[in-house]
């Protein structure tokens, strides 16, 4: 498993998404550790949660630490595959972001 430090440079969400789709795309297993650490609210937003979620179900991964405001992941991911999903997003600013 490849265990990421999420508190890295700007310690923002980006490191977080960039490295869920990278273990999606690669099938390698993740653990990202001090997730949003720098930020006055660290760990995991709503935004950053759905949009995991949303991986989670095209790869058929398992997944620890789901939940807002934690501040360790892991992400195994199965086999992905096309699906139509929803994602839930409650504000227009978070689109971008998940995507």
């Amino acid at each position: 498993m490849i265990v990421i430090d999420g508190s890295y440079g700007e310690g923002g969400g980006q490191i977080l998404r960039t490295s869920v789709a990278l273990s999606v795309i690669t099938g390698k297993p993740v653990k990202i550790v001090n997730i949003r650490a720098n930020r006055t609210n660290p760990g995991l937003r709503p935004q950053h949660l759905h949009g995991i979620l949303a991986l989670k179900e095209l790869s058929n991964a398992r997944v620890k630490g789901a939940r807002v405001g934690s501040t360790v992941l892991e992400f195994v991911p199965g086999e992905a595959k096309p699906a139509h999903i929803r994602v839930p997003i409650k504000t227009a600013g978070s689109i971008t972001l998940v995507l």
